[in-house]
């Protein structure tokens, strides 16, 4: 069929006028959800219950129906909503009007206006954007627009922010039955304060994408008001090219895909201009392509396919099409793996809710014969410049299939139809739904605005917090970091923890850091359970070290005792392991005998001799003394030894 996937595909378009608009949606760390006083938590225990719950569009002021609502609408789904007594209530339910609008889910939306030069707004009023995918009880999103223009600057481009939002997130889904057309949401997430920031296509690359995401992520977590973790921050991507339309791909989770996604989607793109040039040359327009279904049921009486004996024999059809001038198009490949055949499979199973289509330009195969594809074309009237494509269903969701197919191949005439695509985890992406339009906003009634005044941005701009960027030349100068090392603390989870150890500790920083970033990265490599460390217990083992109870080279015994024992303190852990640090006289009679035992060897190798007489050294210690002391007292009985053999 020909959703299956064969090859791949590295070609990459040059000279195509790549625009990219990035839209980032990042959760707020506050203590209630935006519209309920609910808290902001994400739970995995049992619901204390459900409900049951059908959506319909509604018509907009203009009484217009948005084409993406009657999309979700005509697919029949109904959606269950689990729910907790103590976490949900019944705004989530849609059962009680809306609270205020969240104060607290302000001010980061002010800070990041100010980090970007934006204007706020003087009054903020929540509108209702329509959604019946079943992600809100309510049918709808509630966003508010706080603050609009901006810029940022990347590398040599000036990137323009074009509206600074906040809004509710959706509920969570959990599952979906597709035989019972059905979808389960959870009524935890739904609600929780989020961020929008909607830059312009100014973007003309991947790896620029790739990089005004991150740096608009930095700003975010600059804030200090924002949630961490998968999940928590989520990017929807516009991209068009010359001669094309705006294709939005919505819900990207991991940064790193970013750049591949708008690749892949660069690439399909460009493809797609390539099959409507060749299909203007063949002399196709999309007049050419009629809405005559045809019954080839007969043409299977004797087939081998599974797929087509199975729907036959449960009383269903084998419908075709006839696409004039289409031969060998639907092979073209337009993404890694990813045909035009899959893009007409994609519509088949959306519209038409089927397992997939076949189609000539990869058969015989799948148990068709070659017979069987001449019998199918002479039944729709194909010529070899044709191209047939085949549905085996039940009757109704056959021809729905195949009109969604022949409604696709009339925009394959025109180009690239504008449409709303979901990413695939190769960074491929995949059709989801029709591109909202205008019809899909209108004002809410139920939720007062809120007046932002001059007093209020006052107070926000004199506590302004440092950016990432800074506090990264800040830990390099201040604290001595490397670099690469200042990067990966300021990007790390255990920032603040740095920052409070820091503040609270005498000890060396770049041993807090490599012991926050690399020691933690290496144990969990390692098998260890560093997930069971709590700052208390990272606290607790640097105090020691700082204290001098706790040799830096046996952090690492000392956090893997503690992972396995958690209820245990950092003198327990020393006391179970012998890793009480010895003391410096001990320290210096093992120096002495080792470095004693060997004066041969440093004779011949001089001060070098250090390195492996250092090894020596702390073996025997076994991590019970600091290495920088260990090696300050072999270097002089080295140069002691040196200096006896020049007399």
């Amino acid at each position: 069929m020909s959703d299956t996937k064969e090859g791949s595909a590295t070609e990459q378009p040059t000279g195509s006028g790549l625009k990219v608009g990035l839209e980032l949606h990042q959760q707020l760390e506050t203590s209630r959800k935006l519209f309920c006083q609910c808290p902001t938590v994400v739970r995995d225990d049992e619901p204390d219950g459900r409900l049951l719950r059908r959506l319909r569009p509604t018509r907009s002021e203009m009484g217009e129906v948005d084409p993406a609502a009657l999309f979700e609408f005509k697919r029949g789904k109904r959606f269950y909503y689990e729910y907790y007594k103590d976490t949900t209530c019944l705004v989530e339910a849609d059962e009680e009007p809306p609270h205020d609008m969240d104060e607290e889910s302000i001010d980061p939306c002010l800070i990041m206006a100010e980090f970007l030069g934006s204007h706020v707004i003087d009054e903020i009023h929540p509108m209702r954007k329509i959604v019946i995918d079943g992600s809100n009880t309510t049918g709808f999103q509630r966003t508010a627009i706080v603050a609009m223009g901006g810029e940022m600057r990347i590398a040599e481009a000036n990137i323009r922010i074009q509206t600074i939002c906040l809004e509710e997130d959706a509920a969570r889904k959990i599952s979906e039955d597709e035989v019972n057309n059905t979808r389960t949401y959870r009524l935890d997430r739904l609600g929780i304060p989020l961020i929008e920031i909607a830059t312009a296509p100014d973007i003309k690359s991947a790896s620029e994408a790739q990089a005004v995401a991150l740096a608009l992520g930095l700003l975010l977590r600059s804030t200090g008001r924002v949630k961490r973790g998968l999940g928590t921050i989520r990017q929807d991507v516009n991209v068009s090219i010359s001669g094309g339309a705006v294709i939005e791909i919505k819900g990207l989770q991991q940064l790193e895909m970013l750049g591949a996604v708008v690749q892949f989607e660069e690439l399909r793109q460009t493809k797609l201009l390539e099959i409507r040039n060749t299909l203007v040359a063949r002399g196709i327009g999309a007049d050419r392509i009629e809405d005559r279904i045809d019954d080839v049921s007969g043409v299977f009486d004797r087939c081998e396919s599974k797929v087509l004996r199975k729907a036959l024999s449960s009383g269903g059809v084998v419908y075709g099409v006839r696409l004039p001038g289409f031969a060998g198009l639907l092979a073209t490949q337009l993404q890694p793996d990813r045909r035009f055949g899959t893009e007409l499979s994609d519509y088949a199973k959306f519209w038409g809710g089927v397992g997939g289509i076949f189609h000539t330009d990869e058969l015989p195969k799948y148990g068709i014969t070659e017979e069987e594809v001449q019998r199918i074309r002479t039944t729709v009237g194909a010529t070899e410049l044709d191209a047939v494509v085949i549905v085996a269903a039940d009757a109704v969701s056959s021809r729905d299939a195949l009109t969604a197919v022949i409604q696709r191949a009339r925009e394959a005439t025109r180009g690239i139809p504008a449409e709303t695509r979901m990413p695939l985890p190769d960074g491929t992406t995949k059709y989801a739904r029709p591109r909202p339009g205008a019809e899909r906003m209108y004002p809410e009634t139920d939720v007062r605005p809120v007046k932002i005044t001059e007093s209020r941005l006052r107070a926000i701009r004199r506590s302004m917090p440092e950016t990432l960027e800074a506090k990264q030349r800040r830990f390099t100068s201040e604290f001595g970091l490397g670099q690469e090392l200042a990067a990966q603390i300021v990007r790390s989870t255990r920032l603040e923890l740095f920052e409070s150890i820091m503040k609270r500790l005498p000890i060396q920083p770049t041993l807090v850091a490599v012991t926050l970033e690399n020691t933690l990265v290496s144990l969990n490599r390692d098998g260890v359970a560093t997930e069971n460390l709590t700052d208390a217990h990272l606290f607790d083992v640097l105090d020691a070290c700082s204290a001098g109870r706790l040799s830096p080279e046996a952090i690492p015994d000392i956090l893997t005792f503690l992972s396995k024992s958690p209820g245990s303190n950092v003198q327990q852990a020393l006391e179970s392991t012998g890793m009480t640090r010895v003391a410096s006289e001990e320290v210096e009679r093992v120096v002495q005998r080792v470095v004693g035992e060997r004066t041969d060897f440093i004779q011949s190798q001089g001060v070098r001799a250090a390195g492996g007489l250092m090894g020596i050294v702390m073996a025997e210690l076994k991590g019970k003394a600091d290495g920088k002391t260990v090696k300050r007292l072999i270097d002089a009985e080295i140069a002691r030894v040196l200096s006896q053999t020049e007399r």
